[in-house]
């Protein structure tokens, strides 16, 4: 059923945007949120107030997603390449998993969310594990937007775990090689529940993947704004929910 979207103010102009019906809501949402570190040093502020600026605004795209009815959403929140960065900025970002659900879930809750997660989650600390456990086994129940944290995630470590699980299934003859197809690579990958991403958006003004969803994004419509993301909002989740509105999505065929 179209859904009427709301008049939006623009933070730099002062008028009004009546934005068009939402005929085609994207079910599955991607998000590589990007820019904390520059945000914050725009303002002369050391990189962990960035990460925790970004935490904000996490909580008010779930709402965003709710609102409009997204199924779900994944969130690229720690890579196995950010392991690289200062030890205090990876110790901070592996904390804020912690700090956002003791802070947030009362209102995911509320909002009858359900939280997942992909990645390598044996390798995440302990306090990491245990914030995570405990908000999966609360929300379990709850049959709205999945919100899914990717946590220590790199896709060619993803593909590469599922070669291995592959190969070794097929050595204790559980399938033949006629019957390894695409749907059957897929069932080994971290994704295996979930659909592939309608929409994969990134801020920052970067264009690449990094490292995200490969397999998964194959086609997938791409958005890209230059906003850094602790000043994504509601507004600009719109403008890439009606941009996707005028794509023709035709996986390969006419």
């Amino acid at each position: 059923m179209p859904m009427k979207l709301p008049f939006f103010k623009s933070k730099n102009e002062e008028r009004f945007i009546q934005s068009e019906e939402l005929t085609n809501v994207p079910e599955h949402v991607a998000i590589i949120m990007d820019g904390n570190g520059r945000w914050a040093k725009r303002k002369g502020l050391p990189r962990i107030a960035g990460h925790k600026a970004g935490m904000d605004v996490v909580k008010k795209t779930v709402e965003t997603a709710v609102k409009y009815n997204i199924k779900v959403l994944t969130l690229f929140a720690f890579s196995t390449e950010n392991w690289r960065r200062p030890k205090q900025e990876v110790e901070y970002l592996l904390r804020l998993p912690k700090e956002f659900l003791h802070i947030y879930l009362p209102d995911l809750m509320k909002n009858n969310v359900r939280i997942e997660t992909i990645g390598d989650f044996d390798s995440l600390p302990d306090y990491t594990k245990e914030a995570v456990r405990y908000a999966k086994e609360k929300t379990k129940n709850n049959d709205g937007l999945l919100l899914n944290f990717a946590l220590n995630y790199g896709s060619r470590d993803e593909i590469l775990s599922a070669i291995k699980l592959i190969m070794k299934d097929f050595d204790e003859d559980k399938f033949s090689l006629e019957q390894l197809d695409e749907e059957r690579l897929s069932q080994y990958l971290y994704t295996n529940h979930l659909s592939d991403p309608d929409l994969l958006i990134r801020t920052s003004g970067e264009q690449r993947l990094s490292n995200f969803l490969l397999w998964q994004s194959a086609y997938t419509e791409f958005w890209f704004t230059d906003v850094l993301w602790p000043d994504f909002n509601e507004e600009i989740f719109v403008e890439a929910l009606m941009d996707y509105q005028n794509r023709s999505r035709r996986f390969g065929g006419i």
